[in-house]
């Protein structure tokens, strides 16, 4: 597929040809594609639109001209080419895209046929698809075969002929001029889809068109939808008026154009212009082409650096694209992607292997040479493209004298050096696994500060001690090593370790050693558990397996913190989860959060520090339940002492394998186990799997008083009071609404003229109240329902048991409030759950996130929370009236609900959040800077750290994301 440039020519390539390379705000990727278009001998025009300018490529090649075009944007992409073809004075040009690999060859070859052909006006050939993993590439077949030469003399048969085939060309060999008359004649703002029908029939209506027999470009394939974005076919298929009219539109248009497209009269012209729409919607329509088909997938041996294939069962010889040759040059191209990575879903890929990588080139206390190599051939496996594995791997080879191997890596690692360093530090620094672990490495003391917690300890006679219980369940001697590594490397040295083990104990311990060996089988660890519990004398006990790795500073910071907090029964701290890709999760956990614990054990009910009598005093752990250990451990300590002193470290204190969500029969039944002993027969369900619902099944049915609250619209206030009637399947409840002089006459004549079952609908006359809060209190005292619900008059209710999903939750004797999750009309959270201090106010986490679960599936998941609005709480009558209601003197119009839901909360009771109570509500909370003050100098201490939040958070944005590293205070926690 080689050919001489120029040589064939009159001119040469760069005086024939100019590839105008577009790119916006993907640096890697125009990085990368510099570097491959830097080969073609013809000019290349670079026009990026990326906000800041991309840093390395201007004037780095003579052949290649960096524009940086930020005012254009992204949806300015026609703009964009537009420019870029006015730019070009050589008669021959192509755009290409910066994630696409156009063989150069090819280009030769098109632009010789043009040269040759004058008739013509574009030329290209067949496209293979690509994606780009972590460590391999999968190719998809897009083009079918088609008939490859569109050269009748009528432009009409010429234009159906390709539409019923229809292999995109925007990418093709173009003839500058007939592509400067396309954009000439585009109006401005046309969109997207019409932008590529438009090329198409407008350079088949101008000149004829090739399809070589020849691969001529290798792009990414679409991930996120299809080649077409459905986009195209809805526009040509969409028979609304507006679309139809926006067709024939168009079609007008094209019909005006002077092209070789002939017909006898105007409305003809645009008759046969959708006959050619028609056409391509149905190839489309019909899947005969834009079809992406895996064929074969590619990776890279690190035992030969060669490339290895892998074909599907399905492959199509009748394209060009088996030939060794360019198999030869998708291997140049795997190369480069491997070496200088671009792709999302690759880099997603390569997080968790770089995580992994990290963690295998990190000394270790008992390392020999031997060692390290040996973990550095397992990091080499994990990805060979790694420019720091490989330089290491190369020198560590020349310690241990295997000179043979090490110049082989040597090798490797020139070649690798022949592209630019993509600076791949700087791009795992910014994923969540390389934030976590700068994040991790800022928590650690330094030397001076651990020998002030050195001789504090020893001034305090110690810290409390720790018995660790290692699960070894399958025998993996090198999962174990992880975590007894991670011991070894901490700060805290307070501990005994055991080891329950399937495999044969490397040696003979007693318990009263630092590691004690059990050997234990599948049937009996939990017995041999047990026993080893009442034998140890450490204070505090925790449950974890075989490869869980201790943070360095996780035990340290506990056992100073335990030894504040004598009183504790239990505490459980934050995780680091690693992912099945090897990526790192965090999982910052709120504090002891009932709720919570129930819906999401898998998350919860981990890695629990327990105080050691109070385990044994609540019967240890059950064999009856040994898949849901901890999870049923904990409910029997909270049946036998309540949630009192079950406390929360916000600090990660390992650092493991993240739990299958799934389906667990044990957990369910501890949990229906739990909530008999506390006199329910609740019904649980499971969706998703791992997570539980629970309908407590009251027996009672209060009446319930739904105060409609707010200045509204009355045609807000219609929408709102109609859902309730109309959408409410609990029938035990009244509607309260204030009314006062300054009601309007029409939403009294309104009121006035509704159903009235039962005096449903209550006008309350309110006089002289004023405030918003004194308006509700008055409501309240008026409402004869066991229950309140306060509902903002501006809602709608959405899910017809709302009420009786309230009630579930309200009946319970420890629930205090119960609100409901916020949602506009798209199904977009707009309010769940308030959190103290984000956006130094109060606010709502993820707020804009559609039907997805959230952080710790926090989005769907029944839990406590510090806070929930009045936009839809409920509580009872009686609590509001202890309370004495929402304060009408600092939050007299605003915040009174906050406020009464911290009172409720420091009386004892629980505020619940529930997702299956959901109300169209905008969420909003109000801008009132002297009544936030009030709230925050009140409730100081949940401003500083809300406990249904965790400080290690962010507290800017949607919240839930990682904070900025920051270091432990460890002077303030020996004081």
């Amino acid at each position: 597929m080689q050919g001489k440039y120029g040589s064939e020519n009159a001119l040469p390539l760069n005086e024939l040809l100019t590839v105008v390379l577009i790119s916006h705000n993907r640096p890697a990727f125009l990085r990368r594609a510099v570097q491959f278009y830097s080969a073609l001998p013809c000019k290349v025009l670079i026009l990026d639109s990326s906000a800041e300018l991309t840093e390395g490529v201007a004037g780095l090649f003579a052949s290649m001209e960096y524009q940086h075009l930020p005012h254009i944007g992204y949806w300015g992409i026609q703009a964009k080419l537009d420019y870029g073809v006015r730019q070009v004075t050589t008669p021959y040009m192509v755009f290409a895209a910066d994630d696409d690999f156009i063989v150069h060859d090819a280009l030769e070859q098109s632009v010789s046929f043009l040269q040759a052909n004058p008739d013509y006006g574009m030329c290209h050939g067949y496209c293979l698809m690509y994606l780009t993993l972590a460590n391999s590439v999968s190719y998809y077949r897009r083009d079918k075969k088609v008939s490859e030469d569109y050269a009748s003399d009528v432009a009409q048969d010429r234009i159906l002929d390709f539409m019923g085939e229809y292999i995109p060309p925007f990418y093709a060999v173009h003839r500058t001029s007939l592509l400067r008359d396309w954009y000439d004649a585009m109006p401005d703002g046309t969109i997207f889809q019409w932008q590529e029908i438009g090329h198409a029939w407008y350079m088949l209506a101008r000149a004829k068109a090739r399809i070589l027999p020849i691969p001529y470009v290798v792009r990414e394939i679409n991930y996120i939808s299809s080649e077409h974005s459905t986009e195209i076919f809805h526009t040509l298929t969409f028979t609304d008026p507006e679309s139809v009219a926006d067709r024939e539109r168009f079609a007008g248009l094209l019909a005006a154009q002077p092209t070789q497209f002939q017909a006898d009269e105007p409305q003809h012209a645009v008759a046969s212009i959708l006959e050619s729409f028609a056409v391509l919607a149905d190839n489309l329509r019909h899947r005969r082409s834009l079809t992406a088909e895996l064929i074969f997938e590619s990776s890279w041996s690190s035992a030969t650096q060669q490339t290895e294939r892998r074909f599907g069962p399905r492959q199509y010889v009748e394209m060009p694209f088996y030939n060794q040759r360019f198999f030869e040059l998708l291997s140049e191209y795997e190369f480069m992607q491997h070496a200088m990575p671009a792709g999302r879903v690759q880099l997603e890929g390569l997080e968790g292997v770089w995580t992994r990588q990290q963690e295998l080139m990190r000394p270790r206390n008992n390392d020999t040479p031997e060692s390290v190599v040996d973990r550095l051939w397992l990091a080499l496996d994990c990805n060979m493209f790694n420019r720091e594995v490989v330089s290491r791997l190369a020198h560590q080879l020349n310690v241990i004298g295997d000179d043979d191997e090490a110049q082989k890596f040597l090798a490797w690692e020139a070649r690798l050096n022949t592209l630019p360093d993509p600076d791949n530090h700087q791009t795992f620094d910014a994923t969540r696994s390389g934030r976590l672990l700068k994040w991790l490495d800022a928590r650690n003391p330094d030397t001076s500060e651990l020998q002030l917690i050195s001789d504090a300890v020893r001034d305090r006679d110690g810290v409390p001690s720790f018995g660790l219980l290692v699960l070894n369940l399958d025998g993996d001697v090198a999962a174990l090593q992880v975590t007894l590594d991670s011991l070894l490397e901490g700060h805290c040295k307070a501990f005994k370790i055991v080891v329950f083990t399937t495999a044969e104990p490397p040696a003979a311990t007693t318990v009263d050693n630092t590691l004690h060996f059990v050997k234990v089988s599948q049937a009996n660890h939990v017995d041999k558990l047990n026993q080893s519990v009442r034998q140890l004398t450490c204070e505090w006990l925790l449950l974890a397996n075989a490869g869980d790795q201790f943070t360095a500073s996780g035990l340290l910071r506990a056992s100073l913190e335990l030894l504040a907090a004598p009183q504790c029964r239990a505490v459980y701290a934050d995780e680091i989860h690693r992912q099945a890709n090897g990526a790192l999760v965090d999982v910052f956990r709120p504090d002891f959060n009932l709720d919570l614990l129930q819906t999401l054990p898998g998350l919860m009910a981990r890695h629990w520090l327990i105080r050691r009598d109070v385990l044994v005093d609540a019967g240890g752990y059950s064999a009856e339940f040994a898949n849901a250990l901890e999870f049923d451990l904990l409910l029997r300590i909270i049946e036998q002492g309540g949630m009192a002193w079950l406390a929360h470290m916000s600090e990660p204190l390992l650092i493991c394998d993240a739990p299958v969500l799934e389906e667990n029969v044990q957990e369910r039944q501890a949990l229906s186990r739990h909530l008999t002993a506390r006199g329910y027969k609740a019904l649980i369900t499971s969706e998703p799997a791992g997570t539980y619902q629970i309908d407590y099944r009251h027996s009672e049915r209060p009446l319930v008083s739904i105060i409609v609250h707010g200045q509204s619209e009355l045609i807000d206030l219609q929408r709102c009071v109609t859902s309730i009637l109309q959408r409410t399947r609990y029938t035990k409840f009244e509607v309260l609404i204030g009314q006062n002089r300054d009601t309007a006459p029409a939403t009294l004549e309104w009121l006035a003229a509704q159903p009235q079952p039962n005096g449903r609908i209550r006008l309350i006359e309110s006089g002289n109240v004023s405030g918003a809060s004194a308006l509700i209190n008055h409501l309240a005292r008026h409402a004869k329902g066991e229950y309140l619900i306060l509902l903002a008059s501006d809602s709608e209710v959405v899910s017809p048991n709302w009420v009786g999903s309230l009630l579930n939750q309200a009946m319970r004797p420890e629930v205090g409030v119960v609100g409901g999750k916020l949602i506009d009309s798209a199904n977009k959270v707009t309010q769940a759950g308030l959190i103290l201090g984000l956006n130094d106010g109060v606010g709502s986490g993820l707020v804009g996130s559609k039907n997805v679960p959230g952080y710790m599936h926090r989005l769907i998941l029944t839990q406590n929370y510090s806070a929930v609005s009045s936009t839809c709480m409920m509580i009872r009558k009686a609590l509001f009236d202890a309370v004495e209601g929402f304060n009408e003197d600092a939050f007299a119009e605003v915040f009174a609900d906050i406020d009464l839901c911290l009172n409720i909360g420091q009386a004892g009771y629980l505020v619940v959040w529930t997702p299956q109570v959901q109300i169209t509500h905008p969420g909003v909370l109000p801008d009132a800077p002297q009544a936030l003050a009030a709230l925050r100098d009140k409730w100081a201490g949940s401003f500083d750290s809300d406990p249904a939040y965790n400080k290690n958070l962010s507290l800017t944005g949607n919240g839930f994301d990682l904070g900025t590293p920051s270091a432990v205070n460890w002077a303030q926690l020996l004081a």
